[in-house]
């Protein structure tokens, strides 16, 4: 395929002002390319084009990078907005995972760098709570959520919030109906893990018409229908961990599901009832463990709050909140999420929605990418490949111009016997 035709398809799908596509294109294909790094410099280099452009266009473009990532977003789910009625296996159709991740730093000097507790101690960077939409098993980005310090949000003017906060905001305002069309709010599931196990986050997935399926952490309070009751002589709220120890009645069952990889078969054991989350109401819970005990493993406490989804349905589409760790190690191996040096944060808001941007990109079948190629790596060489036949039918144009062998000859001559290039030294080792 021609470069022609790659970039005329990606000026197609992004939108972008004219004054900025040359900067916003080439930035876009330096992260679609396989590298070492995905820095301003490889882009230059790959361009042609001055670093500092690429360094300008990131810190004053956060806005219409973010409304770039939004538009690719909603081009790419209502191409799958009419599969919607076909699907079948779950209660649900279209998924909503949240789940926050952190992009490394070196340095705390830069703007809103501070240190995250995230899992295994102590994290240096900038936090970023990512929504994805899960449709027809397509990975859909949308614009993530960052992270502002106390000291940046006095600085720059902006009420702090908690991440809990932001995430409550963006479920309130989200409009599914502009990503995949009319559609039925009971078709919706919100997937997270225990670090999002709060009752206000859970009354709003509940207040607009959606089901959740969250972890909850072994602390969260619950009550059984038995034992539930408005007034001041009732029991005191239990833990999850120990309600189901109290509630040994409860037969265990075993649940086999198809892993990821569709060849093997996960076994667990689960237990399941009824009951009353505190701040939340009457939801159904359960309790999974691995058939096969391993030291390690511990038992997974899950609320649905979809009465009537079977245990089988609440693990299967709980498992599908393992695809945001996948999303999250693409875009850190493959597409630079933090190959980031900027001082400026609106320059790293701008280069992970362009990440994104080129992981929608990517996974959209650009033209001409063999059906074959389903890994990011293969299609990252394929664009790679497209960028050499450019180069190389450029020095066919060269060599077919009025004097351009004459002139290939005399570069050629002028090249060092080694065959390496050797800058002309400046500043103060130009006098060594």
């Amino acid at each position: 395929m021609r470069f022609h035709t790659l970039k005329n398809w990606m000026l197609k799908n992004i939108d972008m002002r004219k004054r900025l596509q040359t900067v916003c294109l080439w930035f876009l294909i330096s992260l679609m390319v396989e590298t070492r790094k995905h820095s301003l410099t490889f882009a230059a280099e790959l361009s042609g084009l001055d670093r500092a452009q690429f360094c300008k266009f990131l810190r004053n473009s956060r806005k219409v990078t973010a409304h770039t990532l939004e538009t690719l977003s909603k081009k790419q789910a209502g191409m799958f907005a009419g599969m919607l009625k076909r699907i079948t296996g779950l209660p649900w159709k279209v998924v909503i995972i949240v789940d926050s991740t952190i992009q490394g730093r070196s340095s705390l000097k830069s703007e809103n760098v501070g240190r995250h507790n995230h899992g295994k101690g102590f994290v240096i960077g900038h936090q970023w709570t990512n929504i994805i939409l899960v449709v027809c098993g397509v990975i859909i980005p949308l614009p993530p959520i960052p992270l502002y310090s106390r000291n940046y949000c006095r600085k720059h003017g902006i009420e702090y919030l908690t991440e809990h906060d932001l995430v409550i905001g963006y479920l309130s305002g989200l409009d599914l109906a502009e990503y995949v069309g009319p559609h039925d709010s009971a078709d919706v599931v919100v997937l997270a893990d225990s670090g999002y196990d709060d009752k206000r986050i859970q009354n709003t997935i509940i207040g607009r018409g959606w089901d959740f399926v969250i972890a909850l952490k072994c602390s969260r309070g619950v009550k059984s229908d038995a034992k539930y009751a408005k007034t001041r002589k009732s029991p005191p709220w239990d833990g999850i961990a120990e309600f189901f120890k109290k509630q040994r009645m409860l037969a265990w069952e075993t649940v086999s599901i198809l892993a990821d990889s569709q060849k093997k078969r996960k076994e667990f054991r689960v237990r399941h009832t009824l009951a009353w989350i505190r701040g939340v109401g009457r939801i159904l819970v359960v309790c999974s463990e691995f058939r096969k005990r391993r030291k390690g493993r511990k038992r997974k406490f899950i609320a649905c709050s979809n009465h009537k989804a079977t245990p089988e349905q609440i693990l299967r589409g709980y498992g599908i909140r393992r695809r945001i760790e996948t999303f999250h190690k693409h875009v850190k191996m493959n597409l630079g999420f933090e190959d980031v040096a900027a001082k400026h944060f609106s320059s790293v808001e701008s280069h992970v929605y362009l990440v994104y941007c080129a992981y929608i990109l990517l996974h959209a079948d650009p033209p001409g990418v063999p059906k074959d190629a389903k890994s990011l790596c293969e299609k990252q060489q394929y664009v790679e490949g497209v960028l050499e036949n450019r180069k190389a039918a450029s020095d066919l144009q060269r060599l077919t111009q009025i004097g351009g062998l004459e002139r290939y000859r005399d570069e050629l001559k002028s090249l060092p016997e080694d065959g390496e290039f050797h800058k002309p030294l400046s500043g103060k080792y130009a006098r060594v």
